[in-house]
Formats: structure tokens, C-alpha cells, sequence
């Protein structure tokens, strides 16, 4: 699917573009959705710390995602993502190019599905892009806008969206335009902040994300923040071990490596990179046992278990320094 701004003409209508993700299957008759909002959540909620950005014609992608991330504390402008983001010959933005910039950023993107978890995103204070179809389901014109707040009272939602700052729509438009996507949305923030509605697995694998794109600092704060909520996860203690050395943190690497252990200790890969990293600090015989561990484990990598053990043995043992005695004092 494609996004497209409230301007963007007969050019934009035409476009058909088949996205598997998106599969669109409501019609166009309005009903009236139940209410949303989480019982402890305000009657009236608007995110202030959102900027605003006029979008240009075709351009609603790169101003949704320069509004979501500003207030994730990432100074940049819409022209400045149009080459991220902005495919000309389709005059529009897709999806995973939304998700590749917020990353390439440093920041998490991480899609969320349904009007429920809409409503807890925005009660928690996290604005969310959305996808909506402005036209009939069988004949779409794509838009992105920024969800920013709410008024439970008068039944309304708060978009940033095209070249209108804060617009409200009854929520029961919302709800009919929003669903011809799948009720698809996708929230921009930063590594240390989780949704409201946080899932373990998509959680870890947006931070993977991050972690592909280059971006380790970023994801080790990610993982590291994975590990403080769910220390039982193997996924997010590997992670922050291999971020941790990737930013040179050797002795947060072996740490992590250790807890990733403990938490399966028959765990080759895990073994073998807690030894690789014990002999970079240069605990030869802590990194031997490992290693040794880890070959006897055997399975599919065992050829580069005993390359790591063999490049251990082969390290010689660092000379202990000599303590130099005191002379006592005449």
C-alpha cells in the first residue's frame, strides 16, 4: 500500500498497488465501533510535544514521520526524508521504507494493529501513524496522518494530517477509514521507551531492526531495556552481548554472554561467545572451560567451536605481574 496526501489528484486515485501486509477487506458502510479507551485513561488527551509539519502534494509519508521523529527527540524536516522515503514513480511512501528511515535514525519502529491498542498507545502519550483510505476500499487513495490525541466526551480523534494541524474526526469515520488498512499504525520511539501495549517478541524483533541497520548503540539500549523487563530471554541477552561488543563494551559483552548462559546452558553460540569475549579480557582459562563447554555440546557450528578453542590454546598465558615487597620503614 501506498500513502498519499488529501491533494494529491486523479494521479494518486489510479494507483493500485497490491501489498500482502494490506490486503484491504471492509466496505464502505459506517459503523459505529465500540469505545476504545482504557477505563484510567483522561476524558481529553492531546500530545502537545508533537511538532507540526504542512505536508506537500504527494508527501504525507515524509511529514508523518518527520512529526513522529521530532518528538522522539530527532531533529529532521520533511525534505530531509523525501529521499528516504518518497518513491516518485509512485508518488507516494510505502511501509517498509517508513520503518527503514525510522532506523536508519536509531529509533524503534515498531507497527501496531486495532483501534484497542490506538486508544492505549495515545492514553500512554505515544502520537502513532496511521494508514487510511480516503476513498472507497475498491478504489483507494492512500494517507498517512499522525494520531495525536483524543475527546472520549464528543467521540473524536486528533490527526495531524495534510495541512491541518490537530483535525478532528468523529471517531466512527476514523474507524471506517482506518480499517480498510487493516487498522495499521506504526509508532517512532526511542530505544529505552516501550509501547504501552508491548509485546516480548515484536519488541525484540524491532530492536533486531535496529541491530541490522547498524545501528548498535542504539540497540543495545534496546536489548538492554528487553533484558530489564523480561530477564528470562535468551534472544534479548544474546543481543546485548553482541552489541555490547560491537560498541567495544567487552565487559558488559562477557555479562551478557554469562546471563544468556544461565539462561540456557546448553546454549553452543552462547558458550562459544562468552569464551571469545573472556579471551579478549584476558581470562584464558575461564574462556578455555567455555569453549571446551561448547564443543562438547557439538551441533551445526561445532567447526567454529573448535577454531575459538583452538585459537585459545594456542594464546599464550599472560605472565602474572610480580608484587613489588615493601621495604619496612627504619
Amino acid at each position: 500500500m501506498i500513502g498519499f496526501s488529501h491533494a494529491d489528484g486523479h494521479k494518486a486515485v489510479g494507483i493500485l498497488l497490491i501489498f500482502s501486509l494490506l490486503l484491504l477487506t471492509g466496505c464502505g458502510i459506517l459503523s459505529r465501533p465500540p469505545s476504545p479507551w482504557p477505563d484510567n485513561s483522561p476524558d481529553r488527551l492531546n500530545i502537545s510535544s508533537v511538532p507540526f509539519f504542512a505536508q506537500k502534494e504527494y508527501q504525507c509519508g515524509p511529514a508523518a514521520m518527520a512529526m513522529a521523529l521530532n518528538w522522539s527527540d530527532i531533529a529532521i524536516t520533511p525534505d530531509e526524508l523525501v529521499a528516504e522515503v518518497f518513491t516518485p514513480g509512485l508518488e507516494g511512501s510505502l511501509q517498509p521504507a517508513l520503518i527503514s528511515a525510522a532506523r536508519r535514525h536509531g529509533r524503534i519502529a515498531y507497527p501496531i494493529y486495532g483501534m484497542d491498542t490506538l486508544a492505549a498507545e495515545l492514553a500512554a502519550n505515544h502520537p502513532v501513524i496511521v494508514l487510511v483510505n480516503l476513498s472507497f476500499f475498491w478504489y483507494p487513495k492512500w494517507h498517512y496522518a499522525l494520531a495525536v490525541g483524543y475527546d472520549k466526551p464528543a467521540g473524536d480523534i486528533f490527526l495531524h494530517s495534510g495541512t491541518l494541524a490537530g483535525e478532528k474526526i468523529s471517531l466512527r469515520i476514523f474507524n471506517n477509514i482506518w480499517h480498510r488498512s487493516n487498522y495499521w499504525g506504526l509508532l517512532i520511539l526511542p530505544p529505552n521507551e516501550m509501547p504501552a501495549t508491548v509485546r516480548e517478541d515484536a519488541w525484540l524483533e524491532a530492536v533486531m531492526g535496529l541491530d541490522l541497520a547498524g545501528r548498535s548503540a542504539e540497540a543495545k539500549i534496546g536489548y538492554q531495556t528487553a533484558v530489564n523487563k523480561w530477564p528470562g530471554n535468551f534472544t534479548g541477552w544474546i543481543g546485548l552481548g553482541n552489541t555490547s561488543y560491537a560498541t567495544g563494551d567487552m565487559q558488559g559483552a562477557a555479562r551478557a554472554f554469562t546471563q544468556a548462559v544461565q539462561v540456557d546452558p546448553t546454549s553452543g553460540p552462547a558458550l562459544n561467545n562468552l569464551a571469545w569475549v573472556l579471551l579478549k579480557l584476558g581470562q584464558r582459562s575461564e574462556a578455555q572451560k567455555a569453549a571446551q563447554k561448547a564443543v562438547s555440546l557439538g551441533g551445526p557450528y561445532l567447526e567454529e567451536f573448535q577454531k575459538t578453542l583452538k585459537e585459545i590454546k594456542k594464546t599464550p598465558i599472560a605472565p602474572r605481574k610480580k608484587k613489588k615487597l615493601k621495604k619496612a620503614r627504619r
